[in-house]
């Protein structure tokens, strides 16, 4: 399959909420056939939940942007791995969550299978996923609204408030290639 460039949403509600997007940002860098190119702030956001199944605890959510020439389902299975290998539990996918990822964009394509939508169906819709995604390419267009990321920001009726964060994404964790040899000391 040929590189694209790929959105990837993440966030987590449950437990130290930036241990587990650190931790994310660290595995993203271990992905197969990638390269993670862009990471965005981490943004801290009151549950987008009108069911109130996600408590009350609020997300650190954030953006990473990789470069991959994995299939879109290849990198769904991964992604539901490493949610899983990070405590996420299958039996509620609704509720409060370690660590959540979603495939935001997955270059220009349209991907509509069972499991799988791309672009994301709430996207343009989600002052949380949008601020991030604007810090990292506000040109950026929807491949089917063909909007950029800063029009439909800026066109946004979602009222949650989601508040930058002045902390260092993936600042836990030191990223280097899977195969590399440490530094000497």
């Amino acid at each position: 399959m040929p590189e694209e460039i790929i959105y990837l949403g993440f966030g987590s509600n449950l437990g130290d909420r930036q241990e587990f997007c650190d931790r994310a940002i660290a595995l993203m860098n271990l992905l197969p056939l990638s390269r993670v190119t862009g990471v965005s702030s981490y943004y801290e956001t009151e549950p987008v939940d009108p069911e109130g199944r996600l408590g009350e605890s609020w997300f650190y959510n954030g953006v990473v942007r990789v470069e991959s020439s994995l299939s879109p389902t290849r990198l769904l299975g991964i992604l539901q791995e490493t949610e899983r290998a990070l405590g996420r539990e299958d039996t509620d996918r609704h509720g409060p969550r370690t660590i959540d990822f979603d495939i935001l964009l997955f270059g220009q394509h349209c991907i509509d299978q069972p499991g799988l939508t791309v672009p994301h169906p709430r996207l343009h819709q989600r002052r949380f996923v949008l601020e991030p995604l604007v810090e990292l390419d506000p040109a950026l267009k929807h491949p089917t609204l063909h909007r950029s990321m800063s029009e439909l920001l800026e066109a946004i009726q979602d009222p949650s408030r989601v508040n930058k964060l002045d902390i260092k994404p993936g600042s836990k964790y030191r990223s280097r290639l899977a195969c590399s040899v440490p530094p000497l000391s």
